[in-house]
């Protein structure tokens, strides 16, 4: 009998690790199909804004199809978060090695996140430093980059990167920003929205500074260098 009990946990685990194995494999794929109603994030801020009584205060989020955003847009995000986007499948190595590089010798922690990385992140996981949360985001960016197409990826992340406090995808972002649709947005207001994104909580679009200002140039140098997904 003591021995049935300690075979049934390992069972029971292996189980269960099976079955939530299916189930992302299933979420993964049907959401190359399906647009995301609502992100994680999203879901969760809305459900504190109803607890606390400030129904107003609820994150905007519209999803538009890549073709309905603007192609400036589309070549700035690349050229300031992911220029190998194309060419990685996932994990970007050349910046995980400087992001290393410059923590050995600098001593500081600069991000190595691809597009992918970001995305798998804003569509399936909640905001968390945790380690677990960071293996999460590393096996849903394998499964992204098994199921989905480099396009869908992009316009994924369009939809669903944050953009400031409740502001959530480049729609949302381009109406609170400039008032106009995403699909509007000039080559100097798509590198302006994609400056802050490093730090959209912090760095502002409405009121730049010299910084914000100069990753702009930066971005613009580097838009006509972006294919156009």
């Amino acid at each position: 009998m003591e021995k049935q009990k300690k075979y049934k946990w390992p069972v029971r685990i292996l189980k269960f690790l099976l079955g939530l194995f299916a189930f992302t494999l299933f979420q993964v794929a049907s959401l190359r199909f399906i647009n995301p109603p609502v992100t994680p994030n999203v879901a969760w801020e809305r459900v504190e804004a109803f607890v606390k009584g400030k129904p107003e205060k609820q994150p905007v989020y519209r999803w538009k199809n890549i073709e309905q955003i603007s192609p400036h847009l589309r070549r700035a995000v690349m050229a300031s978060e992911d220029q190998r986007f194309l060419s990685h499948r996932g994990f970007d190595f050349n910046e995980i090695q400087k992001a290393y590089n410059s923590l050995i010798r600098e001593k500081k922690l600069r991000g190595a996140s691809t597009i992918s990385m970001q995305t798998a992140r804003s569509v399936f996981l909640l905001s968390s430093r945790h380690v677990f949360r960071k293996l999460a985001e590393i096996y849903y960016t394998v499964l992204i980059e098994v199921f989905w197409n480099k396009h869908r990826i992009l316009e994924m992340y369009l939809n669903t990167v944050d953009w400031g406090t409740g502001v959530t995808g480049a729609e949302a972002a381009a109406q609170k920003y400039f008032s106009k649709s995403a699909g509007a947005l000039t080559r100097e207001e798509a590198a302006l929205m994609t400056a802050i994104l490093p730090n959209p909580h912090k760095w502002s679009v409405k009121n730049p500074s010299a910084y914000i200002r100069m990753r702009q140039n930066q971005i613009m140098k580097a838009m006509h260098m972006m294919p156009l997904i």
